[in-house]
Protein backbone atom coordinates (compact mmCIF):
# COMPACT_ATOMS: atom_id res chain seq x y z
CA UNK A 1 0.00 0.00 0.00
CA UNK A 2 2.85 2.22 0.90
CA UNK A 3 4.61 1.62 -2.30
CA UNK A 4 0.99 2.07 -4.01
CA UNK A 5 0.90 5.57 -2.65
CA UNK A 6 4.57 6.93 -3.33
CA UNK A 7 4.65 5.70 -7.35
CA UNK A 8 0.91 7.43 -7.38
CA UNK A 9 2.42 10.56 -5.43
CA UNK A 10 5.74 10.56 -7.87
CA UNK A 11 3.46 10.53 -10.73
CA UNK A 12 1.91 13.18 -9.93
CA UNK A 13 5.02 15.18 -9.25
CA UNK A 14 6.27 14.40 -12.65
CA UNK A 15 2.95 15.46 -14.03
CA UNK A 16 2.99 18.72 -12.40
CA UNK A 17 6.44 19.04 -13.51
CA UNK A 18 5.79 18.01 -17.49
CA UNK A 19 3.37 20.60 -17.41
CA UNK A 20 5.19 23.15 -15.28
CA UNK A 21 7.95 23.21 -18.20
CA UNK A 22 5.37 24.66 -20.95
CA UNK A 23 3.92 27.43 -18.49
CA UNK A 24 7.90 28.54 -17.75
CA UNK A 25 8.31 29.00 -21.86
CA UNK A 26 5.37 30.83 -21.48
CA UNK A 27 7.26 33.21 -19.27
CA UNK A 28 10.72 33.27 -21.41
CA UNK A 29 8.74 33.36 -24.52
CA UNK A 30 7.08 36.50 -23.62
CA UNK A 31 10.56 37.81 -22.50
CA UNK A 32 12.33 36.87 -25.89
CA UNK A 33 9.62 38.72 -27.64
CA UNK A 34 9.46 41.79 -25.87
CA UNK A 35 13.27 41.78 -26.43
CA UNK A 36 13.15 41.35 -30.16
CA UNK A 37 9.86 43.85 -30.51
CA UNK A 38 12.28 46.22 -28.66
CA UNK A 39 14.92 46.00 -30.88
CA UNK A 40 13.84 45.56 -34.04
CA UNK A 41 10.58 48.63 -33.60
CA UNK A 42 12.99 50.79 -32.69
CA UNK A 43 15.39 50.10 -35.75
CA UNK A 44 13.02 51.43 -38.06
CA UNK A 45 12.58 54.76 -35.91
CA UNK A 46 15.99 55.89 -36.30
CA UNK A 47 15.85 58.13 -39.03
CA UNK A 48 13.15 59.75 -37.85
CA UNK A 49 14.28 60.06 -34.09
CA UNK A 50 17.00 61.64 -36.18
CA UNK A 51 14.68 64.28 -37.41
CA UNK A 52 12.56 64.63 -34.90
CA UNK A 53 15.14 65.02 -31.93
CA UNK A 54 17.81 67.22 -34.59
CA UNK A 55 20.53 64.58 -33.61
CA UNK A 56 23.56 63.34 -35.67
CA UNK A 57 24.24 59.89 -36.82
CA UNK A 58 26.08 58.78 -33.75
CA UNK A 59 23.91 60.42 -31.28
CA UNK A 60 21.17 57.78 -33.14
CA UNK A 61 23.90 54.67 -33.03
CA UNK A 62 24.21 54.93 -29.40
CA UNK A 63 20.73 54.82 -28.61
CA UNK A 64 21.15 51.41 -29.76
CA UNK A 65 24.22 50.71 -28.43
CA UNK A 66 24.03 52.23 -25.16
CA UNK A 67 20.57 49.41 -24.81
CA UNK A 68 23.49 46.20 -25.71
CA UNK A 69 26.48 47.93 -24.04
CA UNK A 70 24.68 47.80 -20.69
CA UNK A 71 23.28 44.05 -21.34
CA UNK A 72 26.41 43.21 -22.25
CA UNK A 73 28.00 44.68 -19.25
CA UNK A 74 25.62 43.43 -16.66
CA UNK A 75 24.67 39.67 -18.20
CA UNK A 76 27.65 37.76 -16.58
CA UNK A 77 27.16 39.03 -12.83
CA UNK A 78 23.17 39.00 -13.62
CA UNK A 79 23.84 35.21 -14.34
CA UNK A 80 26.22 34.43 -11.44
CA UNK A 81 23.29 36.15 -9.49
CA UNK A 82 21.31 33.80 -10.65
CA UNK A 83 22.50 31.22 -9.41
CA UNK A 84 22.85 32.03 -6.02
CA UNK A 85 19.91 34.56 -5.49
CA UNK A 86 17.33 32.72 -7.60
CA UNK A 87 16.48 33.10 -11.18
CA UNK A 88 12.81 33.73 -10.73
CA UNK A 89 13.19 37.06 -8.57
CA UNK A 90 15.86 38.28 -10.62
CA UNK A 91 13.96 37.79 -14.08
CA UNK A 92 10.60 39.23 -12.97
CA UNK A 93 12.72 42.26 -11.44
CA UNK A 94 14.21 42.66 -14.98
CA UNK A 95 10.80 42.73 -16.68
CA UNK A 96 9.40 45.34 -13.87
CA UNK A 97 12.91 47.63 -13.97
CA UNK A 98 12.78 47.39 -18.05
CA UNK A 99 8.76 48.39 -18.22
CA UNK A 100 10.11 51.52 -15.88
CA UNK A 101 12.45 52.79 -18.60
CA UNK A 102 10.40 51.91 -21.30
CA UNK A 103 7.99 54.81 -19.87
CA UNK A 104 10.71 57.07 -19.44
CA UNK A 105 12.64 56.80 -22.82
CA UNK A 106 9.19 57.99 -24.32
CA UNK A 107 9.51 61.40 -22.45
CA UNK A 108 13.38 62.06 -23.47
CA UNK A 109 14.09 65.59 -24.80
CA UNK A 110 17.42 64.70 -26.08
CA UNK A 111 19.99 62.37 -26.91
CA UNK A 112 21.58 62.01 -23.74
CA UNK A 113 18.17 61.77 -22.20
CA UNK A 114 17.18 58.65 -24.34
CA UNK A 115 20.40 56.91 -23.91
CA UNK A 116 20.78 57.21 -20.28
CA UNK A 117 17.32 55.80 -20.18
CA UNK A 118 18.27 53.26 -22.73
CA UNK A 119 21.21 52.15 -21.03
CA UNK A 120 19.14 51.73 -17.69
CA UNK A 121 16.44 49.28 -19.86
CA UNK A 122 19.45 47.34 -20.80
CA UNK A 123 20.38 46.51 -16.96
CA UNK A 124 16.18 45.69 -16.76
CA UNK A 125 17.19 43.42 -20.26
CA UNK A 126 20.00 41.73 -18.82
CA UNK A 127 18.19 40.47 -15.67
CA UNK A 128 15.50 38.46 -18.21
CA UNK A 129 18.36 37.72 -20.82
CA UNK A 130 20.51 35.72 -18.35
CA UNK A 131 17.77 33.80 -16.51
CA UNK A 132 15.57 33.08 -19.01
CA UNK A 133 18.32 30.05 -20.83
CA UNK A 134 18.63 29.00 -17.83
CA UNK A 135 14.50 28.62 -16.77
CA UNK A 136 14.19 26.63 -19.86
CA UNK A 137 16.84 24.54 -19.26
CA UNK A 138 15.88 23.93 -15.33
CA UNK A 139 12.00 23.22 -16.48
CA UNK A 140 12.82 20.84 -19.62
CA UNK A 141 14.66 17.26 -19.95
CA UNK A 142 17.84 17.32 -22.49
CA UNK A 143 15.79 15.19 -24.70
CA UNK A 144 13.63 18.27 -25.32
CA UNK A 145 15.50 21.44 -24.73
CA UNK A 146 16.96 21.57 -28.48
CA UNK A 147 12.81 22.09 -28.90
CA UNK A 148 12.12 24.18 -26.24
CA UNK A 149 15.05 26.58 -27.12
CA UNK A 150 13.66 26.32 -31.12
CA UNK A 151 10.13 27.51 -29.41
CA UNK A 152 11.79 30.72 -27.96
CA UNK A 153 13.61 30.69 -31.42
CA UNK A 154 10.71 31.15 -33.30
CA UNK A 155 8.78 33.72 -30.81
CA UNK A 156 11.96 36.31 -31.45
CA UNK A 157 11.58 35.25 -35.17
CA UNK A 158 7.60 36.71 -34.63
CA UNK A 159 9.15 40.01 -33.19
CA UNK A 160 11.94 40.11 -35.43
CA UNK A 161 8.97 39.81 -38.69
CA UNK A 162 6.44 42.42 -36.53
CA UNK A 163 8.64 44.78 -35.15
CA UNK A 164 10.06 46.10 -38.30
CA UNK A 165 6.42 46.82 -39.81
CA UNK A 166 4.78 47.66 -35.99
CA UNK A 167 7.58 50.33 -35.79
CA UNK A 168 6.94 51.77 -39.14
CA UNK A 169 3.07 52.08 -38.10
CA UNK A 170 3.74 53.48 -34.28
CA UNK A 171 6.91 55.99 -36.25
CA UNK A 172 3.71 57.67 -37.84
CA UNK A 173 1.93 58.32 -34.14
CA UNK A 174 5.24 59.50 -33.06
CA UNK A 175 8.86 57.92 -32.30
CA UNK A 176 7.81 57.90 -28.44
CA UNK A 177 5.08 55.45 -29.62
CA UNK A 178 7.93 53.10 -30.19
CA UNK A 179 9.07 52.85 -26.60
CA UNK A 180 5.59 53.25 -24.54
CA UNK A 181 4.02 50.37 -26.82
CA UNK A 182 6.40 47.92 -24.69
CA UNK A 183 4.94 49.22 -20.86
CA UNK A 184 1.65 47.26 -21.72
CA UNK A 185 3.42 43.69 -22.92
CA UNK A 186 6.18 44.52 -20.07
CA UNK A 187 3.75 44.82 -17.44
CA UNK A 188 1.81 42.09 -18.32
CA UNK A 189 5.17 40.06 -18.43
CA UNK A 190 6.41 41.02 -15.05
CA UNK A 191 2.88 39.52 -13.61
CA UNK A 192 2.87 36.28 -15.54
CA UNK A 193 6.61 35.63 -14.26
CA UNK A 194 5.89 36.11 -10.86
CA UNK A 195 2.69 33.97 -10.97
CA UNK A 196 3.58 30.90 -13.14
CA UNK A 197 7.54 30.40 -12.43
CA UNK A 198 9.04 28.01 -9.16
CA UNK A 199 12.39 29.34 -7.92
CA UNK A 200 14.32 26.22 -8.14
CA UNK A 201 16.77 25.08 -5.68
CA UNK A 202 19.73 27.66 -5.74
CA UNK A 203 23.33 27.19 -4.38
CA UNK A 204 23.07 28.98 -1.20
CA UNK A 205 26.89 30.03 -1.79
CA UNK A 206 27.62 33.20 -1.38
CA UNK A 207 29.92 34.22 -3.72
CA UNK A 208 31.77 37.77 -4.19
CA UNK A 209 31.05 39.87 -7.14
CA UNK A 210 34.00 40.34 -9.48
CA UNK A 211 34.15 44.45 -9.58
CA UNK A 212 37.11 44.76 -11.24
CA UNK A 213 36.90 42.49 -13.39
CA UNK A 214 33.34 44.39 -14.84
CA UNK A 215 34.97 47.67 -14.55
CA UNK A 216 37.51 46.59 -16.83
CA UNK A 217 35.52 44.58 -19.54
CA UNK A 218 33.22 47.98 -19.67
CA UNK A 219 36.31 50.14 -20.26
CA UNK A 220 37.54 48.09 -22.72
CA UNK A 221 34.36 47.11 -24.56
CA UNK A 222 32.81 51.09 -24.51
CA UNK A 223 36.43 51.74 -26.02
CA UNK A 224 36.09 49.90 -29.02
CA UNK A 225 32.68 50.56 -29.73
CA UNK A 226 33.43 54.25 -29.06
CA UNK A 227 36.30 53.62 -31.05
CA UNK A 228 34.51 51.97 -34.18
CA UNK A 229 31.48 54.29 -33.95
CA UNK A 230 33.13 57.66 -34.02
CA UNK A 231 36.14 56.95 -36.03
CA UNK A 232 34.10 56.83 -39.42
CA UNK A 233 32.57 60.18 -38.30
CA UNK A 234 34.69 62.35 -36.58
CA UNK A 235 37.77 60.97 -38.14
CA UNK A 236 40.00 58.40 -36.58
CA UNK A 237 42.54 60.65 -35.27
CA UNK A 238 40.59 62.30 -32.98
CA UNK A 239 42.16 62.17 -29.36
CA UNK A 240 39.38 60.06 -28.38
CA UNK A 241 39.29 57.73 -31.02
CA UNK A 242 42.72 56.69 -30.08
CA UNK A 243 41.69 56.54 -26.57
CA UNK A 244 39.07 54.17 -27.19
CA UNK A 245 41.42 52.27 -29.00
CA UNK A 246 43.73 52.01 -26.39
CA UNK A 247 41.20 51.47 -23.85
CA UNK A 248 40.37 47.89 -25.73
CA UNK A 249 44.29 47.22 -26.66
CA UNK A 250 45.10 47.55 -22.92
CA UNK A 251 41.89 46.26 -21.33
CA UNK A 252 40.97 42.90 -23.08
CA UNK A 253 44.39 41.54 -21.99
CA UNK A 254 44.34 43.26 -18.60
CA UNK A 255 40.44 41.75 -18.13
CA UNK A 256 41.91 37.96 -19.01
CA UNK A 257 44.83 38.41 -16.58
CA UNK A 258 42.14 39.69 -13.62
CA UNK A 259 39.73 36.80 -14.23
CA UNK A 260 42.92 33.89 -14.00
CA UNK A 261 43.91 35.49 -10.65
CA UNK A 262 40.57 35.94 -8.40
CA UNK A 263 38.50 33.24 -6.98
CA UNK A 264 35.62 34.32 -8.22
CA UNK A 265 35.77 35.89 -11.60
CA UNK A 266 33.19 37.40 -13.86
CA UNK A 267 34.05 35.31 -16.69
CA UNK A 268 34.82 31.34 -15.31
CA UNK A 269 37.56 30.79 -17.91
CA UNK A 270 37.49 27.14 -17.11
CA UNK A 271 34.12 26.45 -18.40
CA UNK A 272 35.97 27.50 -22.40
CA UNK A 273 37.70 23.92 -21.72
CA UNK A 274 34.97 22.38 -22.85
CA UNK A 275 34.92 22.09 -26.53
CA UNK A 276 31.42 22.55 -27.41
CA UNK A 277 30.57 25.03 -24.89
CA UNK A 278 34.13 26.82 -26.58
CA UNK A 279 33.47 26.64 -30.30
CA UNK A 280 29.70 27.42 -29.45
CA UNK A 281 30.01 30.49 -28.27
CA UNK A 282 33.26 31.31 -30.53
CA UNK A 283 30.70 30.24 -33.38
CA UNK A 284 27.88 32.48 -31.76
CA UNK A 285 30.19 35.60 -31.90
CA UNK A 286 30.95 34.90 -35.35
CA UNK A 287 27.57 34.48 -36.49
CA UNK A 288 26.30 37.97 -34.94
CA UNK A 289 28.63 39.66 -36.12
CA UNK A 290 28.32 38.37 -39.37
CA UNK A 291 24.22 39.43 -39.33
CA UNK A 292 23.47 41.51 -36.93
CA UNK A 293 24.14 44.72 -38.35
CA UNK A 294 22.18 43.92 -41.64
CA UNK A 295 19.00 45.10 -40.75
CA UNK A 296 20.22 48.30 -39.48
CA UNK A 297 22.21 48.94 -43.08
CA UNK A 298 19.45 47.67 -44.39
CA UNK A 299 16.67 50.51 -42.61
CA UNK A 300 19.31 53.13 -43.92
CA UNK A 301 19.25 51.67 -47.36
CA UNK A 302 15.10 51.59 -47.80
CA UNK A 303 14.82 54.53 -46.31
CA UNK A 304 17.54 56.72 -47.65
CA UNK A 305 17.98 56.03 -51.43
CA UNK A 306 15.36 54.54 -52.24
CA UNK A 307 12.86 57.01 -50.06
CA UNK A 308 10.84 54.36 -48.56
CA UNK A 309 8.78 55.79 -45.62
CA UNK A 310 8.96 53.60 -42.31
CA UNK A 311 5.56 51.03 -43.17
CA UNK A 312 7.23 50.12 -46.35
CA UNK A 313 11.03 49.83 -45.27
CA UNK A 314 9.20 47.45 -42.55
CA UNK A 315 7.66 45.40 -44.77
CA UNK A 316 10.61 45.16 -47.06
CA UNK A 317 12.89 43.34 -44.21
CA UNK A 318 10.43 40.64 -43.62
CA UNK A 319 12.16 37.78 -45.41
CA UNK A 320 14.58 37.44 -42.82
CA UNK A 321 12.51 36.96 -39.69
CA UNK A 322 10.09 35.19 -41.73
CA UNK A 323 12.25 32.23 -42.51
CA UNK A 324 14.03 32.24 -39.70
CA UNK A 325 10.12 31.48 -37.78
CA UNK A 326 9.86 29.30 -40.21
CA UNK A 327 13.32 27.43 -39.55
CA UNK A 328 13.20 27.82 -35.78
CA UNK A 329 11.15 25.10 -34.37
CA UNK A 330 12.31 22.65 -36.73
CA UNK A 331 15.86 23.37 -35.93
CA UNK A 332 15.50 22.67 -32.73
CA UNK A 333 13.83 19.22 -33.06
CA UNK A 334 16.43 18.15 -35.46
CA UNK A 335 19.72 19.40 -32.84
CA UNK A 336 17.35 17.84 -29.80
CA UNK A 337 18.43 13.59 -32.51
CA UNK A 338 21.43 14.93 -34.39
CA UNK A 339 23.06 17.53 -32.28
CA UNK A 340 24.58 20.44 -33.55
CA UNK A 341 27.75 20.05 -35.14
CA UNK A 342 25.91 19.56 -38.53
CA UNK A 343 23.44 22.21 -38.87
CA UNK A 344 25.34 25.20 -36.87
CA UNK A 345 27.83 24.87 -39.71
CA UNK A 346 25.20 24.64 -42.30
CA UNK A 347 23.45 27.37 -41.08
CA UNK A 348 26.57 29.61 -41.40
CA UNK A 349 27.48 28.48 -44.88
CA UNK A 350 23.54 29.28 -45.97
CA UNK A 351 24.00 32.82 -43.82
CA UNK A 352 27.34 33.75 -45.61
CA UNK A 353 25.78 32.88 -49.02
CA UNK A 354 22.47 35.07 -48.46
CA UNK A 355 25.00 37.88 -47.72
CA UNK A 356 27.04 37.08 -50.51
CA UNK A 357 23.59 37.25 -52.87
CA UNK A 358 22.96 40.73 -51.15
CA UNK A 359 26.13 42.24 -52.04
CA UNK A 360 26.44 40.97 -55.55
CA UNK A 361 23.17 42.73 -56.04
CA UNK A 362 22.66 45.54 -53.99
CA UNK A 363 22.61 49.32 -55.93
CA UNK A 364 20.60 52.51 -55.50
CA UNK A 365 17.63 51.09 -57.72
CA UNK A 366 18.57 47.24 -57.62
CA UNK A 367 15.93 44.57 -58.30
CA UNK A 368 13.94 43.83 -54.81
CA UNK A 369 13.78 40.13 -55.33
CA UNK A 370 16.95 39.57 -55.34
CA UNK A 371 17.45 41.33 -52.31
CA UNK A 372 14.60 39.32 -50.83
CA UNK A 373 16.31 35.90 -51.92
CA UNK A 374 19.72 37.35 -50.12
CA UNK A 375 17.17 38.33 -46.68
CA UNK A 376 15.64 35.03 -47.24
CA UNK A 377 18.86 32.90 -46.73
CA UNK A 378 20.09 34.83 -44.14
CA UNK A 379 16.56 34.35 -42.28
CA UNK A 380 16.89 30.36 -42.50
CA UNK A 381 20.63 30.50 -41.22
CA UNK A 382 19.50 31.99 -38.49
CA UNK A 383 16.74 30.17 -38.35
CA UNK A 384 18.61 26.84 -38.17
CA UNK A 385 21.80 28.27 -35.99
CA UNK A 386 20.01 29.21 -33.09
CA UNK A 387 18.54 26.68 -31.30
CA UNK A 388 20.99 24.00 -32.05
CA UNK A 389 24.12 25.75 -30.99
CA UNK A 390 22.21 27.32 -27.76
CA UNK A 391 21.18 24.10 -26.66
CA UNK A 392 24.91 22.65 -27.14
CA UNK A 393 26.14 25.50 -24.76
CA UNK A 394 23.86 24.97 -22.36
CA UNK A 395 23.66 21.15 -21.88
CA UNK A 396 27.79 21.46 -22.04
CA UNK A 397 27.41 22.29 -18.26
CA UNK A 398 26.92 21.12 -14.75
CA UNK A 399 23.20 22.10 -13.31
CA UNK A 400 24.87 24.73 -11.04
CA UNK A 401 26.59 26.72 -13.79
CA UNK A 402 23.19 27.07 -15.83
CA UNK A 403 23.13 30.88 -15.19
CA UNK A 404 27.04 31.62 -15.59
CA UNK A 405 26.31 29.49 -19.46
CA UNK A 406 23.58 31.65 -19.51
CA UNK A 407 25.18 34.81 -19.09
CA UNK A 408 28.17 34.00 -21.21
CA UNK A 409 26.05 32.85 -24.14
CA UNK A 410 24.38 35.97 -24.11
CA UNK A 411 27.86 38.11 -23.79
CA UNK A 412 28.82 36.02 -26.96
CA UNK A 413 25.58 37.44 -28.94
CA UNK A 414 25.68 41.20 -27.24
CA UNK A 415 29.46 41.39 -28.07
CA UNK A 416 28.68 40.44 -31.73
CA UNK A 417 25.64 42.00 -32.41
CA UNK A 418 27.48 45.43 -31.30
CA UNK A 419 30.63 44.63 -33.19
CA UNK A 420 28.45 44.17 -35.98
CA UNK A 421 26.47 47.27 -35.78
CA UNK A 422 30.04 50.01 -34.99
CA UNK A 423 31.61 47.75 -37.77
CA UNK A 424 29.00 48.46 -40.72
CA UNK A 425 28.84 51.82 -39.36
CA UNK A 426 32.76 52.45 -39.46
CA UNK A 427 32.58 51.20 -43.36
CA UNK A 428 30.03 53.39 -44.01
CA UNK A 429 30.85 56.29 -42.79
CA UNK A 430 33.94 56.83 -43.49
CA UNK A 431 33.81 57.87 -47.17
CA UNK A 432 30.67 60.37 -46.57
CA UNK A 433 30.98 64.19 -46.29
CA UNK A 434 29.41 64.62 -43.32
CA UNK A 435 26.26 66.15 -44.87
CA UNK A 436 25.98 63.77 -47.49
CA UNK A 437 26.23 61.27 -44.16
CA UNK A 438 23.04 62.77 -42.14
CA UNK A 439 20.57 63.47 -44.97
CA UNK A 440 20.96 59.20 -46.12
CA UNK A 441 20.59 58.47 -42.34
CA UNK A 442 17.88 60.77 -41.47
CA UNK A 443 15.88 59.73 -44.88
CA UNK A 444 16.51 62.75 -47.09
CA UNK A 445 18.09 61.94 -49.91
CA UNK A 446 15.88 63.80 -52.17
CA UNK A 447 18.11 66.62 -54.27
CA UNK A 448 20.97 64.00 -53.98
CA UNK A 449 22.88 63.01 -57.36
CA UNK A 450 24.08 59.23 -58.33
CA UNK A 451 27.51 60.19 -57.58
CA UNK A 452 26.95 61.44 -53.93
CA UNK A 453 25.10 58.81 -52.83
CA UNK A 454 27.08 56.20 -54.80
CA UNK A 455 30.01 56.06 -51.61
CA UNK A 456 27.30 55.00 -49.50
CA UNK A 457 25.83 52.06 -52.21
CA UNK A 458 29.53 51.00 -52.54
CA UNK A 459 30.18 51.51 -48.55
CA UNK A 460 27.41 48.97 -47.97
CA UNK A 461 28.09 46.74 -50.67
CA UNK A 462 31.79 46.31 -49.15
CA UNK A 463 30.34 45.67 -45.45
CA UNK A 464 27.98 43.37 -47.06
CA UNK A 465 31.09 41.24 -49.00
CA UNK A 466 33.48 41.25 -45.70
CA UNK A 467 29.73 40.31 -43.57
CA UNK A 468 29.61 37.13 -45.81
CA UNK A 469 33.35 36.28 -45.74
CA UNK A 470 33.55 36.22 -41.61
CA UNK A 471 30.16 34.06 -41.70
CA UNK A 472 31.64 31.50 -44.61
CA UNK A 473 34.74 31.36 -42.58
CA UNK A 474 33.06 30.45 -39.55
CA UNK A 475 31.73 27.30 -40.72
CA UNK A 476 34.84 25.35 -40.65
CA UNK A 477 35.31 26.59 -37.25
CA UNK A 478 31.75 25.22 -35.98
CA UNK A 479 32.92 21.56 -37.08
CA UNK A 480 35.66 21.53 -34.52
CA UNK A 481 32.72 21.42 -31.54
CA UNK A 482 33.24 17.45 -32.37
CA UNK A 483 30.65 14.25 -32.08
CA UNK A 484 30.46 14.77 -28.23
CA UNK A 485 27.59 16.59 -27.74
CA UNK A 486 26.04 14.36 -30.40
CA UNK A 487 26.81 10.71 -28.55
CA UNK A 488 25.38 12.42 -25.68
CA UNK A 489 22.30 13.53 -27.16
CA UNK A 490 22.00 9.61 -28.63
CA UNK A 491 22.67 8.24 -25.32
CA UNK A 492 19.49 10.15 -23.62
CA UNK A 493 16.70 7.41 -23.28
CA UNK A 494 13.37 8.54 -24.43
CA UNK A 495 10.70 9.89 -21.82
CA UNK A 496 8.70 7.20 -19.87
CA UNK A 497 4.77 8.34 -20.39
CA UNK A 498 3.26 8.64 -17.41
CA UNK A 499 -0.83 9.11 -16.96
CA UNK A 500 -2.26 12.35 -15.19
CA UNK A 501 -3.99 11.35 -12.40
Amino acid sequence: MTATVATTAQAHHRSKQGSYRWWALSTTSLGAILASLNMSTLVIALPELMRSLHIGVLDVTWVLLSYMLAQTAAVLTVGRLGDMWGRKRLYVAGFAGFTVMALLSGFATNAWELILFRSMAGVGGALMVANSSAIVTDAFPRHELGLALGINGMVVAVGAAVGPVLGGWLTSLGWQWVFWFNVPVALVGSVWAFLVLHEPRTSGKRQRIDWLGNAVFLAALSGLLLCLSMGGIEGWTQPVVIGGAVAFVAGLPLFIWIETRVREPLLDLSLFRHRVFAIGNLSQVLNATSRMGLLFLLVFYFQGPQQRDPITAGLLVTPIAAFMFLLSPLSGWLSDRVGSRVPATLSLALTGIGLLVMALTMGRSTSYPMLAVGMALVGAGAGVFNSPNASAIMASVRPEQRGVASGVRMLTAFVGSMFSIAFVLAIITSSLPKEVMLRIFSGVTMGLSDAQVSPFINGVRGTLFVLAAISLLSAPLSLLRGEEEIRRTRAVPPPVAVPTP
